[in-house]
Protein backbone atom coordinates (compact mmCIF):
# COMPACT_ATOMS: atom_id res chain seq x y z
CA UNK A 1 0.00 0.00 0.00
CA UNK A 2 1.46 3.71 -1.33
CA UNK A 3 2.52 5.64 2.14
CA UNK A 4 0.77 8.98 2.76
CA UNK A 5 2.18 12.00 3.99
CA UNK A 6 1.06 14.97 5.98
CA UNK A 7 2.41 18.25 4.93
CA UNK A 8 1.70 21.91 6.47
CA UNK A 9 1.61 24.56 4.02
CA UNK A 10 1.05 28.10 4.34
CA UNK A 11 -2.50 29.26 3.23
CA UNK A 12 -2.16 32.88 3.73
CA UNK A 13 0.08 35.53 5.00
CA UNK A 14 -0.27 36.28 8.45
CA UNK A 15 -1.32 39.83 9.66
CA UNK A 16 0.65 40.20 12.78
CA UNK A 17 0.35 37.34 15.09
CA UNK A 18 -0.08 34.43 12.63
CA UNK A 19 -3.08 32.25 13.44
CA UNK A 20 -3.63 28.44 13.15
CA UNK A 21 -6.31 29.43 10.50
CA UNK A 22 -2.67 30.83 8.68
CA UNK A 23 -1.65 27.39 7.92
CA UNK A 24 -3.33 24.41 6.17
CA UNK A 25 -2.59 20.33 6.54
CA UNK A 26 -2.88 18.78 3.40
CA UNK A 27 -2.35 14.47 2.71
CA UNK A 28 -0.38 13.71 -0.50
CA UNK A 29 0.97 10.58 -1.75
CA UNK A 30 4.25 9.76 -1.33
CA UNK A 31 6.45 9.41 -4.52
CA UNK A 32 8.79 6.45 -5.22
CA UNK A 33 11.97 6.98 -4.90
CA UNK A 34 14.64 7.57 -7.71
CA UNK A 35 17.99 6.89 -8.14
CA UNK A 36 20.15 8.94 -5.75
CA UNK A 37 17.42 9.31 -3.61
CA UNK A 38 16.32 8.28 0.08
CA UNK A 39 13.09 8.48 1.74
CA UNK A 40 13.38 10.05 5.74
CA UNK A 41 10.75 9.35 8.33
CA UNK A 42 10.95 12.63 9.74
CA UNK A 43 10.74 11.96 13.89
CA UNK A 44 11.06 15.32 15.13
CA UNK A 45 11.31 19.22 13.72
CA UNK A 46 12.08 22.44 14.33
CA UNK A 47 9.76 25.34 14.61
CA UNK A 48 12.09 28.41 15.37
CA UNK A 49 11.72 32.82 15.29
CA UNK A 50 13.18 32.90 12.26
CA UNK A 51 10.45 31.27 10.58
CA UNK A 52 8.60 34.43 11.16
CA UNK A 53 9.60 36.49 8.89
CA UNK A 54 9.62 33.69 6.11
CA UNK A 55 5.57 33.38 6.53
CA UNK A 56 5.41 37.46 5.34
CA UNK A 57 8.02 37.00 2.88
CA UNK A 58 9.76 33.64 2.31
CA UNK A 59 7.79 30.67 2.50
CA UNK A 60 5.48 30.10 -0.99
CA UNK A 61 1.62 29.99 -0.34
CA UNK A 62 -0.06 26.35 -0.99
CA UNK A 63 3.51 24.81 -0.62
CA UNK A 64 4.97 22.64 2.17
CA UNK A 65 7.03 24.81 4.71
CA UNK A 66 10.52 24.31 4.93
CA UNK A 67 12.43 23.82 8.39
CA UNK A 68 15.14 22.17 10.39
CA UNK A 69 14.10 18.19 11.32
CA UNK A 70 16.08 14.99 12.17
CA UNK A 71 14.69 11.65 10.69
CA UNK A 72 15.48 8.25 9.79
CA UNK A 73 15.72 6.93 6.38
CA UNK A 74 13.37 3.86 5.54
CA UNK A 75 14.48 3.19 2.04
CA UNK A 76 17.62 4.36 0.52
CA UNK A 77 19.11 4.49 -3.52
CA UNK A 78 22.12 6.53 -2.31
CA UNK A 79 25.30 5.01 -1.87
CA UNK A 80 26.05 7.11 0.55
CA UNK A 81 22.86 6.66 2.57
CA UNK A 82 21.91 3.54 4.21
CA UNK A 83 18.35 2.18 5.04
CA UNK A 84 18.92 3.27 9.49
CA UNK A 85 20.29 6.14 9.24
CA UNK A 86 19.40 9.14 11.08
CA UNK A 87 20.09 12.55 9.42
CA UNK A 88 19.78 16.29 10.35
CA UNK A 89 18.19 17.97 7.18
CA UNK A 90 16.00 20.82 6.59
CA UNK A 91 13.19 19.11 5.03
CA UNK A 92 10.74 19.77 8.50
CA UNK A 93 6.62 20.28 8.23
CA UNK A 94 6.30 17.41 7.01
CA UNK A 95 6.06 13.83 7.85
CA UNK A 96 7.76 12.20 4.63
CA UNK A 97 10.51 13.81 2.90
CA UNK A 98 12.67 12.81 0.02
CA UNK A 99 15.93 13.77 -0.72
CA UNK A 100 18.96 13.19 -2.78
CA UNK A 101 21.36 13.49 -0.07
CA UNK A 102 22.52 17.64 -0.57
CA UNK A 103 21.63 18.91 2.76
CA UNK A 104 21.38 15.78 5.05
CA UNK A 105 24.04 15.13 7.26
CA UNK A 106 24.55 11.70 9.16
CA UNK A 107 23.94 11.78 13.08
CA UNK A 108 25.40 9.38 15.63
CA UNK A 109 23.92 9.65 18.80
CA UNK A 110 25.38 8.91 22.44
CA UNK A 111 23.22 6.95 24.06
CA UNK A 112 23.21 9.10 27.18
CA UNK A 113 21.50 11.75 25.57
CA UNK A 114 18.13 12.08 24.45
CA UNK A 115 17.67 12.27 20.09
CA UNK A 116 15.98 16.01 20.90
CA UNK A 117 19.30 17.50 22.09
CA UNK A 118 20.89 16.93 18.72
CA UNK A 119 18.07 19.81 17.72
CA UNK A 120 18.54 21.92 20.62
CA UNK A 121 21.37 22.03 22.89
CA UNK A 122 23.85 20.26 20.62
CA UNK A 123 22.01 21.29 17.36
CA UNK A 124 22.03 24.47 15.33
CA UNK A 125 20.47 26.65 18.87
CA UNK A 126 23.15 25.86 20.96
CA UNK A 127 25.67 26.58 17.98
CA UNK A 128 23.80 29.95 17.28
CA UNK A 129 24.48 30.53 21.14
CA UNK A 130 28.03 29.45 21.78
CA UNK A 131 29.59 31.23 18.45
CA UNK A 132 27.20 34.54 18.83
CA UNK A 133 28.64 34.54 22.72
CA UNK A 134 32.40 33.79 22.26
CA UNK A 135 33.11 34.85 18.63
CA UNK A 136 30.46 37.51 17.81
CA UNK A 137 30.37 38.89 21.47
CA UNK A 138 33.92 38.33 22.15
CA UNK A 139 32.86 37.50 25.74
CA UNK A 140 35.68 37.31 28.66
CA UNK A 141 35.88 35.85 31.54
CA UNK A 142 34.37 37.51 34.14
CA UNK A 143 32.32 40.23 32.40
CA UNK A 144 28.36 41.59 32.76
CA UNK A 145 26.34 40.27 30.09
CA UNK A 146 22.63 40.84 29.80
CA UNK A 147 20.64 37.84 27.79
CA UNK A 148 17.61 38.40 26.51
CA UNK A 149 14.51 36.08 26.07
CA UNK A 150 16.80 34.21 28.25
CA UNK A 151 14.45 31.33 28.68
CA UNK A 152 14.26 30.73 25.14
CA UNK A 153 16.14 27.93 22.82
CA UNK A 154 18.70 29.90 22.24
CA UNK A 155 19.30 32.72 25.00
CA UNK A 156 19.10 29.90 27.66
CA UNK A 157 22.24 28.25 26.25
CA UNK A 158 23.81 31.81 25.69
CA UNK A 159 23.58 33.01 29.56
CA UNK A 160 24.56 29.78 30.74
CA UNK A 161 27.73 29.81 28.51
CA UNK A 162 27.86 33.22 30.21
CA UNK A 163 27.89 31.85 33.36
CA UNK A 164 30.62 29.16 32.57
CA UNK A 165 32.86 32.03 31.94
CA UNK A 166 32.80 33.40 34.99
CA UNK A 167 30.38 36.42 33.94
CA UNK A 168 27.69 37.93 36.00
CA UNK A 169 24.41 37.47 33.84
CA UNK A 170 21.30 39.17 33.45
CA UNK A 171 18.37 37.67 31.93
CA UNK A 172 14.90 38.89 30.56
CA UNK A 173 11.54 36.69 30.11
CA UNK A 174 8.23 37.19 30.23
CA UNK A 175 6.91 35.01 32.82
CA UNK A 176 7.32 34.11 36.77
CA UNK A 177 7.63 30.43 35.69
CA UNK A 178 10.56 31.59 33.14
CA UNK A 179 12.21 33.84 35.44
CA UNK A 180 12.40 30.97 38.32
CA UNK A 181 13.60 28.44 36.48
CA UNK A 182 16.31 30.71 34.56
CA UNK A 183 17.05 31.61 38.61
CA UNK A 184 16.59 28.16 39.98
CA UNK A 185 18.28 25.66 37.29
CA UNK A 186 20.04 27.83 34.62
CA UNK A 187 21.71 29.59 37.40
CA UNK A 188 21.24 33.21 36.38
CA UNK A 189 22.05 36.55 38.66
CA UNK A 190 19.29 38.14 37.81
CA UNK A 191 16.40 37.51 36.10
CA UNK A 192 13.68 40.74 34.55
CA UNK A 193 10.17 39.61 33.74
CA UNK A 194 10.05 42.42 31.11
CA UNK A 195 5.75 41.91 31.30
CA UNK A 196 6.14 43.32 34.98
CA UNK A 197 8.91 45.17 35.23
CA UNK A 198 9.62 47.90 32.30
CA UNK A 199 12.67 46.87 30.80
CA UNK A 200 14.85 49.59 30.91
CA UNK A 201 14.54 50.09 34.93
CA UNK A 202 14.44 46.65 35.55
CA UNK A 203 18.31 46.38 33.46
CA UNK A 204 19.50 49.34 35.33
CA UNK A 205 18.56 47.90 38.80
CA UNK A 206 19.80 44.27 37.70
CA UNK A 207 23.25 45.58 36.05
CA UNK A 208 24.33 48.20 38.59
CA UNK A 209 28.02 47.60 37.20
CA UNK A 210 26.77 48.12 33.25
CA UNK A 211 26.94 45.90 30.53
CA UNK A 212 30.04 44.61 28.30
CA UNK A 213 28.01 42.36 26.29
CA UNK A 214 25.09 42.29 25.40
CA UNK A 215 23.04 39.37 23.63
CA UNK A 216 20.10 40.36 21.81
CA UNK A 217 17.29 38.01 20.64
CA UNK A 218 14.81 41.18 20.96
CA UNK A 219 15.41 44.48 19.57
CA UNK A 220 13.31 47.30 20.39
CA UNK A 221 13.05 48.39 23.74
CA UNK A 222 15.60 45.89 24.88
CA UNK A 223 18.52 47.13 22.54
CA UNK A 224 17.34 50.63 24.01
CA UNK A 225 17.76 49.31 27.35
CA UNK A 226 21.22 47.79 26.71
CA UNK A 227 22.35 51.23 24.96
CA UNK A 228 21.90 52.54 27.88
CA UNK A 229 23.44 50.41 30.43
CA UNK A 230 26.26 49.29 28.34
CA UNK A 231 30.46 49.93 29.62
CA UNK A 232 32.92 51.79 27.17
CA UNK A 233 34.16 49.40 24.30
CA UNK A 234 31.10 46.55 25.10
CA UNK A 235 29.67 45.03 22.33
CA UNK A 236 26.17 43.77 21.24
CA UNK A 237 25.94 40.21 19.36
CA UNK A 238 22.41 40.95 17.28
CA UNK A 239 20.86 37.22 17.20
CA UNK A 240 17.19 38.30 16.70
CA UNK A 241 14.67 40.69 16.67
CA UNK A 242 11.31 39.05 17.88
CA UNK A 243 9.92 42.68 18.67
CA UNK A 244 9.28 43.42 14.83
CA UNK A 245 8.65 40.20 13.45
CA UNK A 246 5.12 40.44 13.47
CA UNK A 247 4.60 43.96 12.70
CA UNK A 248 6.27 43.94 9.25
CA UNK A 249 7.76 47.58 8.57
CA UNK A 250 7.24 48.79 12.43
CA UNK A 251 10.02 50.50 14.03
CA UNK A 252 10.03 50.97 17.96
CA UNK A 253 12.05 53.84 18.56
CA UNK A 254 15.69 52.98 20.13
CA UNK A 255 16.44 56.63 21.63
CA UNK A 256 19.76 55.64 23.08
CA UNK A 257 22.10 55.21 19.87
CA UNK A 258 24.33 57.69 20.64
CA UNK A 259 25.93 55.57 23.30
CA UNK A 260 27.47 53.53 20.66
CA UNK A 261 29.60 56.39 19.89
CA UNK A 262 30.35 57.58 22.99
CA UNK A 263 31.14 54.35 25.01
CA UNK A 264 32.69 52.82 21.22
CA UNK A 265 30.01 50.09 21.24
CA UNK A 266 30.51 47.04 18.88
CA UNK A 267 27.21 46.25 17.52
CA UNK A 268 27.07 43.14 15.35
CA UNK A 269 24.79 41.06 13.80
CA UNK A 270 25.21 37.12 12.55
CA UNK A 271 24.29 34.07 11.53
CA UNK A 272 26.34 30.55 12.70
CA UNK A 273 27.54 30.16 8.87
CA UNK A 274 29.48 33.39 10.17
CA UNK A 275 31.66 30.94 12.65
CA UNK A 276 31.69 27.54 11.26
CA UNK A 277 34.79 26.95 11.80
CA UNK A 278 33.86 26.56 15.64
CA UNK A 279 31.58 23.64 15.11
CA UNK A 280 34.07 21.09 16.10
CA UNK A 281 35.24 22.90 19.41
CA UNK A 282 31.60 23.86 20.32
CA UNK A 283 30.63 19.86 20.29
CA UNK A 284 33.71 18.74 22.56
CA UNK A 285 33.01 22.08 24.60
CA UNK A 286 28.96 21.48 25.03
CA UNK A 287 29.62 17.67 24.98
CA UNK A 288 32.00 18.00 27.78
CA UNK A 289 29.38 20.75 29.59
CA UNK A 290 26.39 18.15 29.25
CA UNK A 291 28.36 15.20 30.87
CA UNK A 292 29.69 17.19 33.86
CA UNK A 293 25.57 18.58 34.26
CA UNK A 294 27.30 21.97 33.47
CA UNK A 295 24.42 22.82 31.52
CA UNK A 296 20.34 22.86 32.05
CA UNK A 297 18.03 22.79 28.83
CA UNK A 298 14.28 22.60 28.31
CA UNK A 299 12.07 21.43 25.26
CA UNK A 300 8.61 22.43 24.16
CA UNK A 301 7.51 18.60 22.15
CA UNK A 302 4.26 19.16 20.82
CA UNK A 303 3.05 15.56 19.40
CA UNK A 304 2.02 15.15 15.56
CA UNK A 305 2.48 16.77 12.28
CA UNK A 306 -1.23 19.14 13.21
CA UNK A 307 0.28 20.55 16.02
CA UNK A 308 3.22 22.42 13.95
CA UNK A 309 0.46 25.40 13.46
CA UNK A 310 -0.02 25.45 17.05
CA UNK A 311 3.76 25.26 17.62
CA UNK A 312 4.38 28.73 15.66
CA UNK A 313 1.48 30.48 16.87
CA UNK A 314 2.82 29.43 20.84
CA UNK A 315 6.08 30.00 20.30
CA UNK A 316 5.22 33.72 18.77
CA UNK A 317 2.91 34.07 21.96
CA UNK A 318 5.78 32.70 24.25
CA UNK A 319 4.02 29.86 25.04
CA UNK A 320 7.48 27.35 25.33
CA UNK A 321 10.38 27.39 27.64
CA UNK A 322 13.00 26.52 25.70
CA UNK A 323 13.21 24.96 22.19
CA UNK A 324 10.11 23.98 20.12
CA UNK A 325 9.74 20.72 19.26
CA UNK A 326 7.31 18.77 17.37
CA UNK A 327 7.46 14.84 17.51
CA UNK A 328 6.34 13.44 14.12
CA UNK A 329 6.68 9.84 14.70
CA UNK A 330 8.17 7.36 16.98
CA UNK A 331 11.92 7.27 17.66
Amino acid sequence: MALKNREIHLARRPEGLPAVEDFRLVECPVPDIEDGQVLIRQLYMSVDPAMRPRLTAGYELDHVMAGGALGRIVQSRNGDFAEGDLVRNPLGFREYAIADGRGLAKLAPEPDLPLTAYMSVLGGTGFTAYGGLLEIGKLKDGEQVFVSTAAGAVGSIAAQIAKLKGCYVVGSTGSDEKAAWLRDEAGLDAVINYKTTPIRQGVKAAAPNGLDVYFDNVGGDHLDAALASMNTLGRVAVCGMISGYNQPGSRTAVHNLSNIIYARINIRGFVATDFMHLRPQFETDMRGWLKAGKIKWRETVLDGIAEAPHAMVGLMQGENIGKMLVRLSAE
